[in-house]
């Protein structure tokens, strides 16, 4: 059984897979809620899966993934399986906010990939204009004393 939960949080999907009680799905969403829509974060796009296997002999029946965009770069979670519903959302609750907050940091410190010359991007150093540059070196050397 797969089912689309989006009500609180239309940006981040929270999917599940197999039987998946609504108390966990509650509980998941209310822990992604809180880290996506926390105050300085760019926006948050994505999806959260969160699978329990059908075997019921299995040991760890419960995983989770995201996979995320947060201002423009990507994030992916993958959790290990765990025993119970809470203990893997716990866990990939940890894992999305240390992803996200590394993300939003690289955000905010400008530290943006830049488009290549070849596709229309700057040629030079930021603000630098290299005709400028030139200018000013050719000034310099004819004001030296020989």
């Amino acid at each position: 059984m797969t089912t689309n939960n989006s009500q609180a949080a239309p940006s981040v999907e929270l999917r599940s897979d197999g039987a998946v009680d609504e108390e966990t799905l509650a509980y998941a969403r209310t822990k992604i809620d809180a880290v996506v829509s926390r105050p300085g974060l760019p926006a948050v796009t994505g999806e959260v899966r969160i699978l329990r296997a059908v075997a019921h002999h299995a040991g760890h029946p419960w995983s989770a993934t995201a996979d995320l965009h947060v201002g423009g770069r990507q994030v992916v979670v993958a959790v290990a399986e765990e025993a119970t519903g809470a203990e893997v959302v716990d866990r990939l609750q940890d894992r999305l906010r240390r992803q996200t907050d590394r993300a939003a940091q690289v955000w905010h410190d400008g530290r943006r990939t830049t488009t290549p010359p070849w596709r229309g991007g700057r040629t030079g150093s930021a603000g630098t204009d290299t005709a400028d540059a030139d200018a000013d070196a050719d000034a310099d050397e004819g004001s030296r004393p020989a």
